[in-house]
Parts: structure tokens; C-alpha cells; sequence
């Protein structure tokens, strides 16, 4: 008896010990791809954003479509055809693409074209019935050159 007593605590013991072995490495989260250039953007350092996004070029990314519109337009001598051909490829990916939609709608402020930005704020009506930031801020756009 006590022999099946020691073997029954010898299997268990064993048991929780390899219990204890450390549980798999948690993986991160999946990184963005476009963080740095972010950070770049972030502190409006252009210069060094267009050259983080070029050193990485996404064809398939609206996203970074997006922020290499934003970039180019956001230069000391902003690039505004080149600007404009990528937020329409952003769009061209994913027309619901929210910041490519009021960025182009800024853009199109900045070079005069308030019918096209208006445009881009009944998308933005559409995409973001309730509001959202993107609507927002280009309504303000707008409204800023109306005067």
C-alpha cells in the first residue's frame, strides 16, 4: 500500500512539474508597417517621412498611399498633382478610405477647387452618417476658405 501511495505522489508530482514548464512566448501584436513613418509625420518632419515611405513603397496599401499624399502635400513646396494622384490611388484601393477622402477634400481646398472638396464631404457624409473626425475637420476646411 504504501508503495501505491509513493508511486501515486511520484506520478503527480511529475505531472505538476511539467505543468510548471514556461507557457508559450506570447507573441506582439502584428507591427504596423507604417510606424515610423508616422512618427516622422507626427513631428512634421517631411522630409524625413517621404524618405521612410519611399525606402518601404506599399502599392497595395492605402494607407500608405494616404500618408504619402499627406506628406507631399504637408512640404515647404507642396507637391499637390503628385499629392492628389496618390490619395486618388488610396481611394482607388479603398474608396471608404476615411483620411484619404479629407485629405483630397484639403487638398483640393488648398488649390482652390472648393466644388471638389465639397465632393469629398458628401462622401464623408455618407461613409460617417453620424460624424466623425475626417468630416469634421474638412467641414472646417471648407467653411475656413468660404470666408
Amino acid at each position: 500500500m504504501r508503495a501505491l501511495v509513493l508511486a501515486t505522489l511520484l506520478l503527480a508530482t511529475s505531472a505538476w512539474a511539467a505543468d510548471m514548464t514556461p507557457p508559450p512566448e506570447i507573441q506582439p501584436a502584428a507591427v504596423d508597417p507604417l510606424a515610423a513613418p508616422r512618427r516622422l509625420i507626427a513631428a512634421k518632419d517631411w522630409a524625413g517621412a517621404l524618405a521612410a515611405l519611399r525606402a518601404q513603397p506599399q502599392a497595395a496599401s492605402a494607407d500608405w498611399h494616404n500618408l504619402m499624399g499627406y506628406t507631399l502635400r504637408k512640404q515647404a513646396t507642396p507637391q499637390f498633382a503628385e499629392a492628389e494622384s496618390q490619395y486618388l490611388e488610396a481611394l482607388r484601393i479603398d474608396p471608404g478610405h476615411r483620411g484619404a477622402n479629407e485629405y483630397l477634400g484639403e487638398l483640393y481646398v488648398m488649390t482652390g477647387e472648393l466644388a471638389k472638396a465639397r465632393e469629398r464631404l458628401v462622401v464623408l457624409e455618407k461613409l460617417c452618417p453620424n460624424g466623425c473626425e475626417q468630416r469634421a475637420d474638412l467641414q472646417r476646411a471648407i467653411a475656413a476658405a468660404g470666408k
